[in-house]
């Protein structure tokens, strides 16, 4: 397999952590690690309720996610697996030659095209099965 070329993957972005309530869960990160909230939003095409926090002054986050409804992704996930870490996201800096390079190498991307994601920023993800039993998200900032 060939790599995706090492100028199209940036950053670790963040560690996306399914919870129940998005409310508690911002609380118990304040009070445990000190974390703030950057940012915070509804995205209704996820399906979620989210918020960023910023791990000290690094560029990475944990990303606290609630779903919006039981049929949604996270409430899919949380039925199934429980609270937990549900993504790891890599930060790209050009989404659609990354997802053309891995569908080139026959690794499954969720999504035709890119999605809205948090701030604007486009996603897609890979299928679990092809990224040895996680599932990552390619963040490309707005």
């Amino acid at each position: 397999m060939n790599a995706v070329p090492e100028h199209l993957i940036t950053r670790i972005d963040h560690v996306g952590i399914a919870v129940p309530d998005l409310d508690e869960a911002i609380a118990w990160y304040g009070r445990a690690f000190s974390l703030k909230v950057t940012h915070e939003e509804v995205n209704e095409e996820q399906g979620v309720r989210e918020a960023m926090l910023g791990v000290g002054d690094s560029e990475s986050s944990i990303q606290l996610l609630a779903p919006l409804s039981d049929d949604s992704p996270i409430g899919k996930f949380l039925a199934r697996m429980g609270p937990g870490i549900q993504q790891v996201a890599y930060g790209v800096s050009d989404i659609d030659a990354v997802c053309d390079h891995l569908r080139a190498e026959g690794i499954r991307v969720l999504y035709d095209t890119p999605k809205t994601g948090t701030a604007g920023s486009r996603v897609n993800f890979l299928h679990p099965k092809d990224a040895g039993g996680v599932l990552v998200e390619l963040v490309e900032s707005a």
